[in-house]
């Protein structure tokens, strides 16, 4: 049977005589429209389309626009005659993009296979589901592949150090993927080609790969995680030999690495190959054992721990938190802290919650404070579903309950470690080699206490990637480094891990609540107290949804053309702009040669305007979810600053930055759900 297709765009890999042909069309079609193309003939080359691999000449054809006449003849068992070429392929995927076919489903079969996901240094994040646009077996084999010709040319001992792979809970019965199956699929690929795999046998926190690859001295780790985004999505964050999460240009040249290696290896799919494998390795157990006996270190008041009074709530939100957070508390000497019964165990359907992000505030824990309310505890503890963060709530006085800010949170962490640090190296000498970190979106708080205590603060682009990387060349020249968090409740509090960790955070934050407890202190007053003593910093965050990239690149447009060409605002309402810096430019006009000092990207959107009132405001898009976010902070030095007042004014500049800069009715911009 002839069937006719449009083929708008193929991308032939390798098939001599179609490669030939297809450039010397000049429009790169195989087929124009109505021009016919056989059934059969396509399926006796061999393609990939939604984790379907047909046998047959050696041509990878990636299907990036298809569209389907309504007599396509699909569903009348064309499909049939063209079995999987291993049973061990999806045929869940299979069966959607068979269906979608048969219903000539042009919008969706674009969203699928419009364009391939694009690895950066997050790694891939998307959507478990058919197509070269979301996360399934096929694209999780393409991309370890990739990944590991690449790592097979950076370290000539990769067949002896190996790599580390973990997994959360996530899974989507509908499309047949799991982290688990990912994670197996991933360690399939590595073992094929004689290299070693450290693979956890069960959910882990996410930490536990960077900690993992530093501890071993492996060559790389994959977490297979999509930390607090919504339940249809998975991700493949990458951590390289140095314990850190990958920047540039490695993301770069995995991504190349990629593209070179879609055709999928032998036994591609057939993950029994790790039963029994001498190169296979369970580090569960023992990195347990040694993370919890590294993490001992960091407990400064255990006699205090022993006699504590105060009760602690705990919520792995659905995630993989709930052993480790207990295991921490064991290693403190703290009693245990009562777990959210409906949220303890791992649930990829977040059942309880309309998004799994702690930071979202109140709405994640309520079931929390409940059970917090019941028992009569104090304080809440709240990890995102891979435990990477945390998120803490007090009770006040007033009854009412206070979540933290992530600059908060911070703020107290950071005063704890550095306080509890003093106390053991009295010696003003050391702190010259003592460091703090913090993203360049987070509160300065940090430069506040150490401008006056003495030690060094600096701050780096946003996420960890950048301040686990730092951290790392400061401990290797010797230095000390006890401190480094972002606003989005991520915080390394112990830099044998050299990314945000949410359980040792949750213990460390716990110690910190019980020692105050014993001065008749609460985190507020303390919070209160270091407000005081290093001068206020009011910040406020938050964000707008926006699915649309031309949509976003003329917001930013607009603002790099907003007095006309190539002028930025001078004013935002009635605020006054002192200077302005965008990294995704690198213009910065606070220097003499008007170039940024911190790295640019022009694969972000970044922009941040200082004010003549002192305040500071960043707006950027996010590298892992449809938002443009917006982070702002008005800091006053220390004496007696009415912060009521500093509220007011920030409040006001944040409103006209909404109102003049993002204009949500102009761009359709969707609001934070309150």
């Amino acid at each position: 049977m002839r069937v006719s297709l449009n083929v708008v765009r193929v991308q032939v890999l390798r098939h001599p005589e179609l490669l030939r042909k297809w450039r010397t069309r000049s429009s790169r079609q195989l087929g124009h429209p109505g021009s016919p193309l056989t059934f059969e003939k396509l399926h006796r080359e061999h393609y990939s389309l939604g984790g379907l691999v047909f046998s047959g000449y050696r041509l990878a054809t990636v299907f990036h626009c298809v569209t389907v006449p309504p007599s396509f003849p699909v569903a009348n068992n064309e499909f049939n005659k063209f079995p999987l070429k291993s049973p061990l392929q999806n045929p869940l995927t299979l069966e959607t993009v068979k269906q979608l076919i048969a219903e000539g489903n042009k919008e969706e079969l674009q969203k699928c296979f419009g364009a391939r996901m694009e690895f950066g240094t997050a790694g891939l994040r998307a959507p478990m589901g058919a197509g070269i646009s979301c996360m399934n077996d096929l694209t999780i084999i393409q991309t370890t592949q990739g990944f590991c010709r690449y790592l097979e040319k950076q370290f000539g001992d990769l067949k002896q150090r190996g790599v580390v792979i973990s997994f959360d809970a996530r899974a989507h019965p509908a499309s047949g993927g799991s982290s688990k199956r990912f994670a197996r699929l991933a360690a399939t690929t590595f073992i094929s080609q004689g290299i070693p795999v450290h693979l956890f046998s069960d959910i882990t926190p996410t930490p536990f790969v960077p900690y993992t690859v530093s501890h071993l001295k492996l060559c790389a780790g994959i977490m297979i995680t999509a930390s607090h985004n919504p339940k249809e999505d998975n991700g493949y964050k990458v951590y390289w030999d140095n314990g850190a999460q990958i920047i540039s240009p490695h993301d770069k040249g995995i991504s190349q690495a990629i593209e070179e290696n879609l055709e999928p290896w032998p036994q591609a799919w057939d993950d029994s190959v790790l039963d029994g494998s001498p190169l296979l390795h369970n580090p569960s157990t023992s990195i347990n054992n040694d993370y919890f006996e590294d993490l001992k270190k960091y407990c400064f008041h255990r006699k205090v721990n022993k006699e504590a009074k105060v009760k602690f709530v705990h919520t792995s939100v659905h995630g993989v938190g709930h052993d480790f957070v207990q295991s921490a508390f064991k290693a403190f000497d703290l009693a245990p802290p009562e777990a959210v019964p409906q949220q303890r165990k791992p649930d990829p359907q977040f059942p309880t919650v309309k998004y799994p992000n702690p930071e979202e505030g109140k709405g994640v824990l309520t079931l929390s404070f409940a059970l917090a309310d019941k028992i009569k505890a104090n304080i809440v503890l709240a990890n995102d579903p891979d435990a990477d963060r945390l998120a803490v709530a007090e009770k006040q006085d007033s009854g009412e309950w206070r979540v933290f800010s992530g600059n908060e949170l911070g703020a107290l962490l950071g005063w704890w470690l550095f306080t509890c640090w003093k106390e053991k190296n009295p010696d003003r000498s050391a702190l010259k080699d003592t460091y703090m970190l913090s993203s360049t979106v987070s509160s300065k708080i940090l430069r506040a206490i150490a401008l006056k205590e003495g030690f060094h603060f600096e701050e780096t682009l946003t996420g960890f990637k950048w301040m686990g990387n730092r951290a790392k060349q400061l401990i290797d020249q010797g230095k000390t480094v006890l401190f480094a968090f972002e606003e989005a409740i991520g915080y390394m509090c112990c830099p044998f891990v050299l990314d945000k960790d949410g359980v040792s955070a949750a213990v460390i934050s716990a110690e910190l609540a019980s020692f105050l407890a014993t001065k008749n202190l609460s985190l507020s007053q303390q919070l209160k107290a270091i407000y005081v003593e290093y001068g206020y910093h009011i910040t406020k965050a938050s964000y707008f949804i926006c699915h649309d990239q031309g949509t976003i690149q003329k917001l930013f447009g607009n603002l790099r053309n907003y007095d006309g060409k190539n002028n930025y605002p001078k004013t935002c309402g009635k605020f006054e702009i002192s200077a302005i810096r965008d990294l995704t430019t690198g213009y910065d006009d606070s220097q003499s040669d008007k170039k940024a000092v911190l790295p640019t990207s022009k694969s972000s959107q970044m922009i941040t305007f200082t004010f003549v009132n002192g305040c500071v405001a960043t707006m950027r898009t996010s590298g892992t979810e449809p938002k443009i976010k917006y982070y702002a902070e008005l800091c006053a030095p220390p004496g007696n600053s009415d912060p009521e007042q500093l509220k007011k004014e920030l409040n006001d500049l944040v409103d006209a930055i909404e109102e003049n800069f993002f204009q949500p009715q102009k761009y359709h911009l969707q609001p934070k759900a309150e």
